[in-house]
């Protein structure tokens, strides 16, 4: 199990400040980073992301040009990437396994950077150390901490017996939904799982949770809930029923309570900096799939009292920030 703040260094660090140390920027070239994701540019984290690229010198209508799609929908994200391969990408930007599969079947030579729950388990990449082919990215331990957001939940709220999961099936395989219901019922709690493929599908599937009487909502992540995270959000607090999400932010804009990596900060910390490399010509094949450095646990107190829930007195030194 996890710790509350985990320290996940990517493998061969130093090697990777090595081998990119003497890689730049060529004088006069426009440099092309193709998009091929399901979130909007609207999403602030976007504003992060190309800021921390002006840093190093990739400065979007300048010596930056951008390609492909935002807020791809899953019966266009084929034609997205084969039209981000056709316009010359020198390096594409995907999240969660479906994109990135589609520009892996687009393109076996143009550097691909993703961000995804588990690259290896998503079978996107070969393994940490070693990516392999032309995909490298980070691997957002979405599946390592799955069990250990359903503690949070259960030790959130003492006496809770009902709770339900809600899951994108293309992410999580019977077989780990499976050993999830099976680590609840040793903490004497059943677990329904409640799937949703389509956004269509997700408040059906929370309605159907609250039918079979849950009392609390494990949000498992996937790029699905992701783009559609604002209406989760709502609609779970119009039904009042508490919910945990893996994305701190989202505790920041009204969740009840997160456990995870900041966006922003994998950003900052992990995903510009591989882009830069890619871009700079490093080959992907030679960089390592990073993981977060830092998990954050958040609650939403504000949340919780419209809910009326008691938060047990220990969450408020447990919790890395607390929203009053």
């Amino acid at each position: 199990m996890l710790p509350r703040r985990a320290v996940l260094a990517a493998p061969c660090a130093a090697a990777l400040v090595a081998c990119s140390a003497g890689w730049a920027q060529e004088a006069g070239r426009t440099y092309r980073l193709g998009f091929v994701v399901p979130s909007p540019r609207s999403e602030g984290f976007w504003t992060i992301l190309f800021e921390e690229l002006r840093r190093p010198g990739f400065v979007e209508g300048h010596n930056l040009q951008v390609v492909g799609e935002f807020g791809v929908t899953p019966d266009r994200v084929d034609a997205v990437a084969a039209a981000v391969v056709e316009a010359g990408a020198d390096v594409i930007f995907t999240a969660g396994p479906d994109c990135t599969r589609a520009v892996q079947r687009a393109t076996k030579t143009i550097p691909i950077s993703t961000y995804s729950g588990d690259l290896v388990a998503e079978h996107l990449v070969a393994s940490l150390a070693y990516p392999g082919g032309n995909t490298t990215g980070v691997s957002i331990l979405a599946h390592e901490i799955d069990g250990k957001r359903l503690d949070i939940l259960i030790d959130l709220l003492p006496g809770v017996r009902r709770i339900a999961a809600l899951v994108d099936p293309i992410v999580r395989s019977p077989g780990e939904l499976q050993a999830l219901a099976e680590a609840a019922g040793s903490r004497g709690v059943t677990l329904s799982i409640h799937r949703a493929s389509r956004a269509e599908d997700i408040f059906p599937a929370i309605d159907a949770a609250r039918a079979a009487e849950a009392q609390a909502l494990h949000v498992f992540q996937s790029a699905l809930f992701f783009v559609n995270h604002t209406r989760i959000i709502e609609y779970v607090a119009r039904v009042r029923l508490p919910a945990i999400y893996g994305v701190p932010e989202w505790a920041d804009q009204g969740g009840l309570i997160a456990y995870g990596p900041r966006v922003a900060t994998l950003l900052r910390r992990a995903i510009t900096p591989q882009l830069v490399k890619l871009l700079r010509g490093v080959n992907p094949a030679d960089i390592p799939v990073e993981r977060p450095t830092i998990i954050e646990l958040v609650l939403n107190l504000r949340t919780a009292k419209a809910l009326g829930l008691e938060v047990p007195l220990n969450f408020f030194t447990r919790a890395d920030k607390v929203i009053e």
